[in-house]
């Protein structure tokens, strides 16, 4: 292994060689979070025969330029592609890894670039799919505690600071709170031109819809617990390569380094050997044709096909309190703690199901219909779904946010997607189905007058009904004990 860093177009790139002679295939990384923080990485991929190259993308620590998110990876991706295939280490084969952002600079590489730059196999792990992606729900509703994290952290800057949103909430606690959300740079002491024009991007999809076209082998790896699970699946089903691959784990954002509250020791997984050896089937032509994969049942040892899919059941619930509420944007119900008030006037619905008569396998997209009216003319609807333990502990399944939009005080019947779960529910469980007005700060709270929640000055209050009678939680339960899998053996078929 013999380590160098040179600058390709400008951006500088570490290169960790295997021992030997070559040539070898290649992997690239291109990442705006430092690129020596992926040297144990690369020294992973180089002592399994590829020459590993890490990049910093345009603007971003070491490497030259204006830092412009999402602005410049199609084209610095494709020079550096050029530039990697024309090296004698090479020998011509490419894969483009990489998660979050970086799984953004490999897809863009892969679906946007010139033929003659486009790698040879993808990687893309908890993909940050594009700006509309990443800020708003499918929904488009805002999602804010984690964009003002991101930009506070990496926005309109060449280095890092992981916790700045931390430190300037602890100076003020009330710091999101204040409006508009578009001063939020001033309130944080930095510019950040491109924040506001962060919330303009609306329109969701257009790598998922160019990954039809795709022409080469993918491995798409998530969490259940990820922000950008719903766009992992998507990016995999839709993908018109000759195979794809779906490891889905009951894991966060950082993957195994980020288990869930229901994954188990079973649900471990060596990602980086399991990286390197699909790799070399993908580039050797080895893997199996389709769409295939593993998925982790939280809450158990098992590890299910990817096409498992439960059948909608609806689950009866019954009705606690609130079936009018007030949705209070000075007081909003909080995305954080999942206590509920019991005196006071109720801020959402509740409503609860029986004890579990035998475990629950749920698979697949959890929904809820309902029939509802709010004296306003916009309202957030956001529904979060708690299971409560024998003993009483609750914990988050499912979270779905929607904004409607209708005449004050009309009743209107619609469904809230809620997202997917793969949970096993132990015998004795109930489940809790909150419906409330705001899920703060998670998400941005709607001001109930009809204006852009990102540039509103002014909120008012909404006062809510639930025809609680109409309220459906439709789950998606297996039929039967779910077929257990290999995830290794799965993924790399």
């Amino acid at each position: 292994m013999r380590p160098c860093t040179v600058t390709v177009e400008g951006l500088a790139t570490d290169i960790h060689l295997p021992d030997g002679d070559g040539p070898f295939p290649a992997v690239l990384i291109r990442t705006p979070y430092d690129r020596r923080r992926h040297r144990a990485e690369a020294r992973g991929w180089s002592r399994r025969g590829f020459a590993a190259l890490v990049q910093d993308v345009r603007g971003r620590h070491a490497s030259l330029g204006q830092w412009h998110p999402y602005g410049n990876e199609t084209a610095d991706g494709a020079a550096t592609a050029r530039w990697i295939r024309r090296q004698p280490w090479n020998n011509g084969r490419l894969v483009a890894a990489g998660a979050s952002y970086a799984a953004h600079c490999a897809l863009t590489l892969a679906l946007d670039a010139p033929m003659d730059a486009r790698p040879d196999a993808v990687i893309a792990a908890v993909p940050a799919l594009g700006p509309a992606e990443t800020a708003r729900e499918p929904s488009g509703v805002e999602r804010l505690l984690a964009r003002a994290g991101w930009w506070a952290a990496h926005g309109d800057r060449p280095d890092s600071d992981e916790s700045a949103l931390d430190k300037a909430l602890a100076a003020d606690p009330g710091l999101l709170a204040q409006l508009p959300l578009t001063g939020l740079p001033e309130r944080l002491g930095r510019k950040l031109p491109s924040w506001p024009g962060l919330w303009r991007h609306r329109a969701r999809g257009r790598l998922v819809a160019r990954a039809e076209q795709a022409a080469v082998p993918l491995l798409a790896v998530g969490g259940h617990h990820d922000h950008f699970t719903e766009d992992t699946v998507a990016l995999w089903r839709h993908w018109g390569g000759p195979s794809a691959r779906l490891l889905l784990g009951p894991w966060g954002h950082g993957l195994t380094a980020e288990p869930g509250p229901d994954a188990d020791p079973a649900h471990r997984v060596n990602l980086g050997e399991l990286y390197t050896r699909w790799a070399h089937r993908a580039l050797a032509d080895d893997l199996a044709l389709g769409h295939r994969g593993a998925v982790g049942l939280g809450g158990s040892t098992l590890w299910t096909p990817a096409d498992a899919e439960g059948q909608p059941r609806t689950h009866p619930l019954r009705l606690l309190h609130g079936p009018r509420f007030t949705a209070d944007p000075e007081r909003p119900v909080s995305s954080v703690d999942l206590t509920v008030p019991t005196d006071g006037p109720p801020d959402r619905c509740l409503l609860v199901s029986s004890p579990l008569p035998r475990p629950l396998d749920v698979v697949g997209r959890v929904e809820v219909g309902l029939r509802a009216a709010a004296d306003t003319p916009s309202a957030d609807w956001a529904l979060r779904l708690v299971a409560l333990s024998p003993q009483g502990v609750a914990q988050r399944l499912a979270v779905g946010i929607v904004r409607q939009e209708q005449p004050p005080c009309v009743h209107a019947e619609f469904t809230v997607s809620l997202g997917r779960l793969a949970r096993r529910l132990p015998a004795g469980t109930r489940i809790r189905l909150e419906i409330a007005g705001h899920h703060y700060p998670a998400h941005a709270r709607n001001p109930h007058t009809g204006d852009d929640p990102v540039t509103a000055t002014r909120l008012v209050t909404s006062r809510r009904e639930v025809d609680a009678g109409s309220v459906e939680l439709r789950l998606p339960v297996l039929g039967s004990r779910p077929t257990p899998t290999d995830p290794v053996q799965e993924i790399l078929r």
